[in-house]
């Protein structure tokens, strides 16, 4: 299907209020139990919880799902109704009486862009997008464009529509690599050469502050430093398709999950690294095409609605 959804048991959830001076919302990636887990986070106003958990020297390598949400450092309340559900469903690590669920999240920044400043997600829409998300079963199709967390997104300074994208790439030896992108960058989308001036043109943002959230979800067998290592190599995915990217009003954060059904070639250390190299060069690549994904579906539904011009001469 070209998602994230197909790589086996990662399963993807959106909630989303629009009207009413709303226009926000939550996405969750739920993956199966066990998977592993990691981040690099490199924008200049990443709103994060629970990031420093996956770092490879912590305590706990696996993660019980990824909450993406808006509603700027306000929205990361969401997780904790994540968190909510994946307790009761009995997700996450032991501890007497209990399990505490590694519910790691990020957000975007659209406040007030449905017109209401404090209209933004809660622990309820956390909770919501993670039940769609169990709900939707494995290899769903996922809906793109203005939902979820892409619900109120824009892109290039206010002046084109964002919104959530995913890919997928398939390798030898039955390797999946897939992304989801959260699209709501500063940058402009790049769809074939940057033009050389590109750098220099104005990049003050119109419209607050900005941020691409992203996971990549793979099905090989990687630890912990090995995701922080994918989700790195994810990063360069992003710079490709968005100019500028990683600036000071960005918040650009990438996770990277490993489910552990297929077993890379380690049978020496060369094979080990063409291994991860290969792997590590096809989640850039998801990445790029998730986000360009993105600025696609939301481009599709906001050019025929009137609300925001086209990318260039036939929407490019």
């Amino acid at each position: 299907m070209n998602s994230i959804t197909d790589v086996a048991g990662i399963r993807v959830g959106h909630v989303q209020r629009v009207g009413e001076g709303w226009l926000s919302g939550v996405t969750v990636v739920l993956p199966p139990v066990g998977t592993v887990g990691s981040v690099d986070v490199r924008g200049g106003g990443p709103g994060t919880h629970e990031t420093d958990a996956l770092d490879p020297t912590t305590l706990v390598s696996t993660v019980d799902a990824v909450v993406l949400t808006g509603g700027s450092a306000f929205g990361l309340a969401s997780a904790g109704g994540a968190q909510l559900w994946c307790e009761e469903q009995g997700r996450g690590f032991a501890v007497p009486g209990t399990v505490v669920p590694i519910v790691p999240a990020a957000a975007i920044f659209d406040l007030g862009r449905g017109g209401d400043v404090k209209a933004r997600p809660g622990a309820d829409m956390g909770y919501q997008a993670a039940a769609a998300a169990f709900a939707s079963g494995d290899h769903a199709a996922v809906e793109r464009g203005n939902v979820g967390a892409g619900a109120g997104a824009v892109i290039a300074r206010g002046q084109y529509k964002g919104g959530i994208g995913t890919s997928s790439i398939t390798l030898d030896g039955g390797v999946i690599v897939g992304a989801l992108a959260v699209v709501n960058a500063l940058g402009a989308p790049v769809f074939g050469q940057v033009e050389p001036t590109s750098s220099a043109r104005s990049v003050v943002p119109a419209q607050g502050l900005n941020t691409t959230l992203v996971v990549i979800a793979t099905n090989a067998v990687l630890d912990v430093a090995e995701c922080k290592r994918t989700a790195s190599a994810g990063h360069a995915g992003l710079a490709r398709a968005l100019d500028p990217s990683h600036t000071l009003a960005d918040g650009d954060t990438v996770f990277a999950l490993a489910t552990g059904a297929v077993v890379l070639d380690r049978s020496t250390e060369q094979a080990r690294q063409v291994s991860l190299i290969t792997l590590q060069s096809a989640a850039a690549e998801a990445v790029r095409l998730a986000i360009l994904d993105g600025v696609r579906a939301a481009e599709s539904v906001s050019t025929a609605a009137g609300e925001f011009p086209a990318f260039g001469p036939a929407g490019e």
